[in-house]
This record gives structure tokens, sequence and C-alpha cells, in this order.
């Protein structure tokens, strides 16, 4: 294969953002008809166009190709000469290749971004912003740093106070402020300041910022402090200002003192000594009947069932307050119907007032209940046993508590504990002796909401049981809130 190339110019210069063209020409030595493929090669090959890609010649012809050379304003097109080379493939012959190279020189430019992060600081003492410096051109970028502001309030520390960043890097430069004297007192100062980068030739490059200079002490202390200095002072002077006259009186009562040595003449005008206080007044009041029956008991418990309890303490608290009162009530009222009462013990709260007749008694969403006081009427009396959690469990459910109790028409029945330390009341059965009677139940289930309505003759065995359950079964749901019907 014969082939001539000539590069026209060898060297060529381009600014960055612009283009220049360069011509290939080359011609056929040979002596048969060939077609020629065109492609750059080297670091210019991104940014170089060859038209036309290929070209057929004649056995002693001469063609032409362009190549477009277009480097980006960027700093990768690095400034100075670069060389390039043209690979050109023969079709008839592919393996003789030939690579004809230029120069082309790419003009330096300087860009440089100047950030100050942030652009506001506080402080009583100091303030650090950083200062982040871009070099976007296409050569190494060398500056220094300072700082000024008006009225030379604040002193400046930078580091590196030089810099020398390459194309396309930045680099961060620490900047520590401080005022030249210290505010005490007042409100907070704004100083606005001003840190340049200065190259070589080049105007400099300023970046605004603003510090905010806080007091050392808050303006409502320093307020507060000058109050109660004055009221300090004003004390003081009172104090000094002040001469109670004590002296005088002290030596005109010995004297009179001396004088009086002498028994009165007159017996009956000396003063009655007072009495000693009996014996009755030092005694501690008799308790009350309330406070025996808080000394008695705690009015309920998985063992209290029965008849609600058989001292007049608790026989006293039955009559003012207990299910059985409420019962009582509605029997008077309503002789002729059935009823029940209830009422719950609140850990930390006590008991709660009566509810009847599918009233709520417990507060829905909050308390823990521990104990309930229920009374029928017209049922042939009640029973009942508590359900408590058993943490031992291996499916998390709770256990019943004690024996199965029951109690009379109009009588209280309690499950559960009122004890400090009892456990939370899961739930708990209930029974009536007249199997013809139905019992309608809900609850408030803790971390749950109120459970469906059931109603049942817990009296009769068609269902296995012979009682009606109130509540939930999980340790971690007991009841908060109950209502019940007959």
């Amino acid at each position: 294969m014969s082939l001539w190339t000539s590069l026209e110019p060898a060297s060529a210069t381009v600014d960055p953002g612009g283009s220049t063209t360069v011509r290939l020409r080359l011609r056929n030595t040979g002596d048969v008809v060939d077609e020629y493929r065109f492609e750059a090669v080297g670091a210019l090959a991104p940014w170089t166009a060859v038209e036309p890609q290929s070209l057929r010649l004649y056995p002693g012809t001469t063609g032409t190709v362009e190549l477009t050379f277009s480097p980006p304003r960027t700093p990768d097109a690095t400034a100075g000469p670069n060389p390039y080379g043209v690979r050109i493939t023969p079709t008839e012959h592919p393996d003789a290749v030939t690579v004809p190279e230029g120069n082309l020189t790419i003009t330096p430019f300087s860009e440089v971004r100047v950030e100050l992060v942030p652009p506001t600081v506080k402080g009583r003492f100091r303030g650090k912003p950083r200062l982040a410096v871009d070099n976007l051109g296409n050569t190494k970028l060398t500056a220094s740093l300072s700082g000024s502001d008006n009225g030379d309030q604040l002193s400046y520390d930078i580091h590196p106070s030089n810099v020398q960043i390459e194309p396309g890097r930045a680099a961060f430069v620490k900047t520590t402020l401080k005022p030249r004297q210290i505010s005490w007192f007042g409100s907070s100062e704004q100083r606005p300041y001003t840190l340049a980068v200065q190259r070589s030739g080049v105007a400099p490059l300023d970046v605004e910022g603003v510090y905010v200079q806080r007091s050392f002490l808050p303006r409502w202390l320093a307020g507060f402090l000058s109050v109660f200095l004055a009221l300090a002072i004003a004390f003081v002077m009172i104090w000094i200002a002040y001469k109670p006259q004590v002296r005088t009186a002290a030596t005109e009562v010995a004297q009179d003192t001396a004088i009086s040595t002498l028994p009165p003449a007159d017996p009956s005008a000396t003063a009655e000594a007072p009495k000693a206080p009996s014996a009755e007044a030092l005694a501690p009041p008799a308790a009350t009947a309330t406070q025996e029956a808080d000394a008695g008991g705690d009015g309920g418990g998985s063992g209290s069932g029965g008849g609600g309890g058989g001292s007049e303490a608790e026989e006293t608290e039955t009559e003012e307050e207990t299910a059985a009162t409420a019962v009582q009530q509605r029997a008077a009222d309503d002789p002729g119907g059935q009823h029940i009462c209830y009422r719950v013990y609140v850990r930390g709260k006590g008991w709660s007032a009566a509810a009847c007749d599918y009233d709520v008694a417990g507060t829905p969403g909050s308390g823990t209940i521990t104990a309930v006081n229920i009374a029928v009427y017209g049922t042939n009396g009640t029973g009942g046993n508590d359900f408590v959690p058993n943490p031992g469990s291996a499916d998390d459910t709770g256990h019943y508590d004690g024996p199965w109790t029951t109690a009379a028409d109009g009588e209280d029945h309690y499950v559960g504990s009122t004890a400090a330390d009892a456990p939370n009341l899961l739930g708990f059965g209930i029974s009536v002796d007249d199997g013809n009677d139905t019992v309608c139940q809900t609850s408030y289930v803790h971390g749950a909401t109120w459970t469906d309505m059931h109603c049942d003759k817990p009296g009769t065995e068609s269902d296995n049981l012979g009682f009606t359950y109130v509540g939930a079964f999980n340790n971690d749901q007991w009841i908060e809130a109950v209502k019940l019907q007959v």
C-alpha cells in the first residue's frame, strides 16, 4: 500500500468553548482503487469530529478530510499543547494502518467560585465559618485569603492563608472570627465582614458574611440582676436605718422587777395559776365506723365472696355505698322486676360508684380493675370467680384464682382483690341460680375496645359451663369497664 498524508496546519490553537479546523490531505500513490476510513485517537478524540469518515480514491488522486476540534470550557480541557492523531485504515489492506499526528494548543482560562458556609454565624467569643473555593478553570489556581470589616471589630484566623488548587478541584479554608471586644449585656449585634480571594494580576474575589455577636449574659438576666441588686441595696438601707429601742425598755423592766419582790398586799390580786390539761384532752379521738371498716380488710377478694363479709364495719359500708345498697334501692322502686348492680375497684383510685342494669362501671381507656362487687335481685342469688394473669403460662393466658363463691339475693358478692399488690382482673365468671334468667354482659378490654354484647342463661348446663364469662383471657388484656344486665 502507498499513501501520502499531510496535516494543514500541523499545529493549531483553540479556546475552550470554541472550535478550530485542521485539514488532512492524502493521496493514493498505489496502483489500485482503495477506500480509507478515518478515526480520531488520543485525549482529544471525544472533542474531535471527522468529516467525511471515509474516502474512496483512485490511483494518483488526492482527497481532503476536515478535523474539527471543539474542547468544552471545563477543567477537563487542560491548558497547553495536546497531541492528537488520526487513524487511517485502508479497506483493501486493513493491516496497513497509518496514523498522522498533530498538536493542538488549548488556551488557558480562569474561573473561580467561592462560597461561605454558613453565611451567618453566631457566637459570644468566636465564630467558625468555612470558605469553599472551587477551581472551575483549566489551570492551577494559586491564591491568598484575607478578611476585613468596617471598624476593625473582628480579628481573623484563616487556615490555610494560601491555597493551590488543581483544575476541577476544591479546597475548604477554615476561618475563626473573634470579636475584639466582648459584649457583656444587651441584645445581639450583627457585624458584617468580607473574605477576599486574591490572585496574581486579577481583582480580588470577595464573599460577604455576617457574624452575630451575642452578649455574655442574656438581656433578661441582666434585668433580673439589676432588680435584685436594687432590692438588696434597699434592704440593707432599711436594715441600717431601723434601730429598735430595746435597751431602755429592758432596763425599766428590770427596775420594776427589783421593786416588786414583796408579795402583794391583796391576795385576790394574784393571777390564778393555769390548770394542767385533763387526760381526756390528751387522748386521741375515737375511730369512726368508716375508719374501722377501712382497717378491717380490703372489702373483697377471691376468698371473700360469700355474703360480702360478716363484720359490723363492712355492714356499715354496705349500707352506704355497695352494690347491695344500690340493688336494694332498685328493688324498692321495682319490686316485681329483676335487677343487677355492680361497681369496680380501680387500682390507685378505689371503688367506683355503683352502676345498675347495663350502665357503665369503670373508666373505658384508663385505669386497672382488680376487683368487682356484684349484687342481684330476683334471680335467687349469684356466684362467680375471678380470672387473673398467669405470666408463666405457655400460651400467655390467665387462670382462675381461688374457689367459686356465691351470695344470696340482695347481698354483696366480691370477685378479685383490693390489695395493693393485687393482680389485674382479666375477667370473671358469673352465674345466677334461676336457670330461666338471661345474663347479658360486655366489657371494655385494655388496648382494644368494648367486646360484643353476649347474652345467655348461665344457670343451665346447655353450654357445659354453668356460667357466663366477662372479659378477655390474655395476660395483657385486663378489663377497664363493665356493663351487666339480667
